[in-house]
């Protein structure tokens, strides 16, 4: 790796082709979780991507058998504790959104296993998004007791209809690979021993393609996501809101006792 990555620790890269970058969430034994120095480093990232002369497509996957299952129990408890904490990740969140949809270099991502929080950004966000059958995508926030927040608002709607997006954004159930592609959430579903093959296959297209064409494209349909950009900015300041409320303390001992949360049902809002 160049030293240009060097920075970039906590995600493992590799070149799998020439002029492709792949980045890969790397830490198995907690299903490729996120704490709060590769949160940091995976909004980052795209910048030095962008500015990157000798890259023309990424993919991002995860190691094992699991995309990302979002930021780790220590990052929730710390936003919920520390109010510094919480405003840095807030604007990590949304800088996270803003510096892929601003990426020029076309981005692909095969997803594999569970999917959710800050993995799941980049998952759907990708230009081309590929799930094996194997996939879990999930969006845990309303589970955890905050706003559906991170890419939620900006994407879900324009990629699978309101209906759809509400359904599963509201009740928090996790959708296969499978149902992902049916509702128009990804751009393909595979089967999970040709995930790899097939992600490889599009990047190489794509990095051998008119730069230009494909760049000013991307740019293009990408102003759709910048006019709901106020959209996005709600959304993420709600969910952060919701971390100095109570529901996401039971939310988050729920799950780290592997239980079914109960929230108090009297709404104060």
């Amino acid at each position: 790796m160049t030293d240009r990555y060097a920075a970039y620790s906590k995600l493992k890269l590799d070149y799998p082709a020439d002029r492709i970058l792949r980045i890969t969430f790397s830490n198995p034994e907690s299903f490729n979780s996120v704490d709060g120095e590769t949160h940091g480093q995976l909004t980052e990232i795209w910048r030095e991507i962008d500015h990157d002369p000798q890259i023309n497509a990424v993919i991002v996957t995860g190691e094992g058998k699991a995309f990302s299952s979002g930021g780790d129990f220590k990052l929730i408890e710390e936003m919920a504790d520390d109010y510094a904490i919480l405003m840095r990740v807030w604007k990590e969140a949304k800088d996270l959104v803003y510096n892929i949809v601003n990426c020029n270099t076309p981005i692909i991502s095969a997803i594999n296993g569970p999917a959710a929080g800050a993995g799941l950004v980049v998952g759907l966000l990708a230009d081309i998004s590929i799930a094996g059958k194997a996939a879990r995508i999930v969006d845990g926030h309303p589970r955890l007791g905050v706003a559906a927040g991170d890419v939620a608002a900006i994407i879900w709607p324009l990629l699978c209809g309101m209906a759809k997006a509400k359904y599963y954004l509201l009740t928090g159930k996790p959708m296969t690979g499978e149902e992902a592609e049916r509702i128009g959430l990804v751009s393909l579903c595979v089967e999970d021993a040709e995930l790899q093959e097939t992600a490889l296959t599009i990047a190489k297209d794509l990095s051998s393609g008119s730069q230009s064409a494909i760049r000013w494209t991307k740019y293009s349909l990408n102003n759709w996501l910048r006019s709901a950009g106020p959209i996005f900015d709600t959304s993420t300041a709600l969910e952060m809101l919701g971390f100095m409320g109570p529901d996401v303390r039971e939310g988050l001992a729920s799950l780290r006792e592997k239980r079914k949360p109960e929230f108090d049902p009297d709404c104060p809002i």
